[in-house]
């Protein structure tokens, strides 16, 4: 579990560094993810950072969480007011200590399994390497939410090979999810990494293909920006739809920006 957390603790450590200058306007400044202040991305981070850690040291205890957070909520923004409410009550500094901590702590944690140890989860367990992969992620893609708010950039991520790997794991679940029926045939996946390195993905006769920079595919499985508006290629009827309803986490099936609200 090392290398990977060791890409989830520089995910980490990246972010940090954005968001830790900020001033009260820089918190409070409103990003494109579910009307969210820089602040309630962090505050979300922060909570599943401590719940993953829960599920990684005290499957009963997660348990007993997973209960009571689901308790009477009727929809998805209950579940999003429940899970914001601890951190919204912090200050930006005491917010920044507490997501600190849970990082540290969860690192800890993961760093002690087996990658494929199987931990609980809101939906299906998972393996202790695929909670890792989905905090690296969910990181990621809510660090791209503030850097667009504050209309800034960052430097290619050491973690976007893990990021992509989840968005073709997610290829089935991208369709079932919506209720659409789940394409037989293969779709051939060639991306490049930032440094010029080539990461590959089903078998090389497929006819349906999706070629590009890797950091464009990770946002758009992460539903940051629309295939239009990246530097995609997709080859096939198949490639195009996934690209098109392609959702690399959990939860109700959800939509990323319309095309053309970012640009190339």
């Amino acid at each position: 579990m090392k290398p990977i957390c060791k890409d989830l603790a520089d995910e980490y450590d990246r972010l940090d560094a954005i968001v830790s200058p900020l001033d009260e306007n820089g918190w409070s400044t409103v990003t494109h993810c579910a009307g969210w202040t820089v602040k309630e991305a962090i505050c979300h981070i922060a909570y599943f950072d401590n719940t993953a850690r829960m599920s990684a040291t005290d499957p009963e205890a997660f348990a007993r969480h997973a209960k009571e957070l689901f308790s009477g909520i009727t929809s998805m923004d209950d579940f999003n007011e429940r899970t914001l409410a601890d951190g919204r009550d912090m200050s930006a500094i005491e917010l920044l200590t507490w997501w600190r901590d849970e990082r540290m702590q969860l690192l800890k944690a993961f760093e002690a399994l087996d990658p494929k140890t199987r931990l609980p989860w809101y939906g299906p367990p998972m393996s202790a390497r695929s909670s890792a992969t989905a905090r690296i992620m969910e990181t990621w893609a809510h660090g791209q939410d503030i850097i667009d708010a504050l209309n800034i950039s960052r430097a290619p991520s050491p973690g976007l090979k893990h990021i992509a790997h989840l968005g073709v794991r997610t290829f089935g679940w991208s369709f079932s999810n919506r209720g659409m029926t789940v394409p037989d045939a293969p779709v051939r996946v060639e991306l490049t990494g930032p440094s010029g390195e080539r990461w590959d993905w089903g078998p090389e006769t497929a006819a349906d293909r999706i070629t590009g920079p890797a950091e464009d595919f990770c946002l758009v499985v992460t539903q940051r920006r629309h295939v239009d508006d990246t530097d995609l290629q997709t080859t096939g009827d198949i490639s195009r739809k996934w690209m098109e309803v392609a959702q690399a986490f959990a939860g109700p099936p959800d939509n990323g920006p319309p095309a053309g609200m970012f640009s190339k």
